[in-house]
């Protein structure tokens, strides 16, 4: 019997799946616009609480002297909302950063007239609804360019009762020529919302101890008789929330406002808007009336902070103190090295998952074709960890990239895909295919080409690390979740170290062999039954296409999985034309060509197309009166406030070992007896395609991949457990409830 040259996957499809796992960076790229390709994909970032929006608002052009304006548009969620300038007991104001080309610069955030948002004896200034914070760009006559490229770095912090701080980096271009007008209306409620300036003229503010003396002349006749707000611009000044008096004497308006008691200004002239009072509703307050009104007489002294610090605020101020003098580099030493060792022990178990399990039992058997060759096994080990460590630390350092530039993204990220789902889908049927003998790499390709792994065995032994990292990436093993948790948190080189360490950790078994003339003597010999197992490993591999055409079901729906498998079809007959001899093979290598062609013109938009979510409906289980209900963050907190414990399973389809778990552990009966006996309400977090709720939920368990299991109950901190779910351990958590 003839084998093949040499007892592993052909190096075309190899580097296939080094391609494949490069074009993750494209995808990422293209999804979100990240290099400014197309300012429309990332002029948006959304969150459970607020929709920002980089818009702009040029209906003369962008060109020296016409009226340009840019600005950030803040959709809130119902009683969310960010804050103004001065935002009053708490908050932060919106930050912008610009970075325009030259001869282009910004001013100053034209803010609308705020809302007041009292909260129990406090109270804060700012925006809910919808609102614009507009900025005007001048344009000099020096500016040369047919469009205006802006990028925009935001921060505001989104409130309720609690508070989440968010950010985003936007971009936008702006052509110098035609209209930019689309948002008009939205500036023109910004605008129309802006607090008027007006001159001081006989309004003064006069300082007494504990209050400041307002009194107003010259205000909208409109006004006279009805109840006004009042707005300082410096922060600090006064107590917003604390009551305060206002009166009409005539056309003049008086208020006595409390002061402060420990402010850090005493300004000879105040910034203030007054405007009509209204309550929280949907966008800016109503216009009001912008004056720098001059202070008469002095500022009272600031009260002076307690002398007496009370013991408990002592000893916490002792132990913070403690804390900053001791070694700085000790805690993250510790985090680096329990994050390191997890990593190390993750890679070694990612091997048993079964989607790599048949990459590395080929790739062994390597080892009895050469049996006697010491020196190739080294060097084939060597480019094989190299090939391993290099792409996981590429996948990390795009991980890392991506999140910085402000996406929600983590652990197997390109799985949330359609394409690289799809094309990881055609990778493993031309592996299956080749293992099972329908083709062979020199009868498809040109002679020189086919021997280019015969020539390249080191090469090759590189590509195969690739491809197992390629196909691994999706997998979280068990160590791996609280060490990518803490790699996400660390300097970028550290981080960077924990997944080249999780590359290690996956490699070390095949380099430990090649290395180790012990494990390699235990290895069977070379014989007849190679070509046989050689077959029998193209099932796993077509097991595993059925698997990823489930998981671009559940992303692009039933069309999406029927086209790719017809496509699977057809690549299936071309290659298996490219192998016959004659005419038979020009005839119908060309009818597949064309046919594949066609169908990837005609219903390849099904297969990458991601459907609209549907909503999700409970999912019964074997135990009456437990059911798995979709997550939410409203939902989990109104099950732990009601005082219901929750079981969260954070889970993806294209994630196997979370599969596995759902089968198992999470569906035996005296699991489910436990939950119903408790009272446990379950809901379940998909992670299939990309969704920042989920993600930021990861975040705050210190995950950034699935699997995680969490169990929360008020009043206590959440239970986190491991990633392969064993009866006992959740036995054991649900007991301690």
């Amino acid at each position: 019997m003839q084998f093949p040259t040499e007892f592993r996957i052909s190096a075309a499809l190899r580097l296939l799946g080094a391609w494949l796992l490069a074009a993750t960076l494209p995808w990422g790229v293209a999804a979100q616009g990240l290099l400014g390709g197309s300012a429309a994909s990332v002029t948006v970032v959304k969150s459970d609480q607020a929709r920002a929006e980089l818009v702009a608002h040029a209906p003369d052009g962008a060109g020296p002297g016409q009226p340009v304006w840019v600005g950030l548009q803040l959709t809130h969620a119902p009683e969310w909302h960010t804050y103004w300038k001065n935002s009053g007991d708490s908050g932060l104001p919106t930050e912008l950063r610009w970075t325009l080309p030259p001869g282009v610069s910004a001013g100053e955030i034209a803010w609308p007239t705020p809302r007041k948002f009292p909260i129990g004896n406090l109270a804060n200034y700012g925006f809910d609804g919808t609102v614009v914070l507009p900025v005007p760009l001048t344009v000099s006559p020096d500016f040369k360019g047919d469009a205006i490229d802006v990028q925009l770095y935001a921060a505001w912090l989104v409130c309720r009762k609690e508070c989440i701080p968010e950010e985003g980096n936007f971009a936008l271009r702006i052509p110098v020529q035609g209209s930019t007008g689309s948002n008009g209306a939205a500036f023109e409620a910004s605008f129309q919302a802006a607090p008027k300036d007006q001159p001081a003229a006989g309004s003064q503010l006069q300082p007494e101890a504990g209050f400041v003396n307002v009194s107003l002349a010259n205000l909208p006749a409109a006004w006279r008789g009805k109840t006004l707000e009042f707005y300082p611009e410096t922060t600090g000044l006064i107590e917003p929330g604390a009551p305060w008096t206002q009166a009409w004497d005539g056309t003049r308006w008086t208020a006595r406002v409390p002061l402060s008691p420990h402010r850090s200004e005493s300004p000879a002239q105040l910034a203030l808007v007054v405007a009509q009072a209204n309550p929280p509703g949907q966008g800016p307050g109503a216009a009001g009336v912008r004056l720098e009104v001059p202070v008469q007489g002095a500022w009272p002294a600031p009260a002076p902070l307690p002398a007496a610090v009370p013991d408990a605020l002592q000893a916490a101020l002792d132990a913070n103190a403690a804390r900053a003098a001791a070694p700085v580099n000790s805690a993250t030493a510790l985090t680096l090295g329990a994050a390191l060792l997890g990593a190390l022990l993750g890679g070694l178990i990612l091997n048993l998952m079964p989607c790599v399990f048949p990459v590395l039992a080929i790739k062994v058997m390597a080892f009895a074709k050469h049996a006697n060759d010491r020196h190739a096994h080294r060097a084939h080990g060597l480019a094989y960890t190299a090939g391993v460590v290099l792409s996981f630390t590429a996948l990390g350092a795009l991980l890392l990239g991506l999140r910085a530039a402000g996406e929600q993204l983590g652990w197997g990220f390109q799985l949330q895909s359609p394409a690289v789902v799809a094309g990881l889908a055609v990778l493993f049927t031309l592996i299956g295919l080749n293992l099972a003998g329908l083709f062979e790499v020199g009868n498809v390709l040109p002679s020189r080409l086919a021997s280019l792994q015969a020539r390249n065995p080191t090469v090759d032994a590189f590509l195969t690390g690739v491809l197992a990292t390629a196909i691994a990436s999706p997998c979280t093993a068990p160590f791996m979740g609280a060490s990518l948790g803490l790699a996400i948190g660390l300097p970028a080189a550290q981080a960077l170290a924990v997944f080249a360490v999780l590359g290690l950790g996956m490699a070390l078994p095949y380099l430990a062999a090649s290395w180790i003339p012990a494990v390699a003597r235990a290895l069977p010999r070379p014989g007849v039954w190679m070509d046989t197992f050689r077959r029998g490993m193209a099932f796993p591999m077509f097991a595993t296409v059925v698997w990823l055409l489930w998981v671009l079901g559940q992303q692009s729906g039933i069309d999406g999985a029927a086209g790719l498998l017809m496509l699977l079809v057809v690549l299936a007959l071309l290659v298996w034309s490219l192998g016959l001899r004659g005419r038979s093979r020009t005839a119908l290598a060309g009818l597949s060509l064309a046919g594949l062609a066609w169908l990837g013109w005609v219903i390849g938009p099904n297969v990458t197309r991601l459907q609209e979510s549907a909503p999700g409906q409970a999912v019964a289980t074997a135990q009456d009166g437990v059911s798995w209900q979709t997550w939410s963050p409203e939902a989990q907190a109104t099950l732990v406030a009601s005082g219901r414990p929750v079981f969260v399973d954070f889970t993806a389809a294209w994630c196997v070992t979370c599969q596995y778990n759902k089968r198992t552990t999470l569906a035996d009966a005296a699991v489910l007896g436990d939950i119903a006996g408790k009272n446990v309400a379950l809901l379940r977090a998909d992670w299939t395609r990309r969704d920042p709720a989920v993600t930021a939920a990861l975040a705050t368990l210190g995950r950034n991949g699935v699997p995680v299991y969490a169990i929360y109950k008020n009043g206590q901190a959440p239970q986190v457990l491991s990633e392969v779910l064993s009866v006992e351990e959740v036995r054991a958590a649900l007991s301690r409830l």
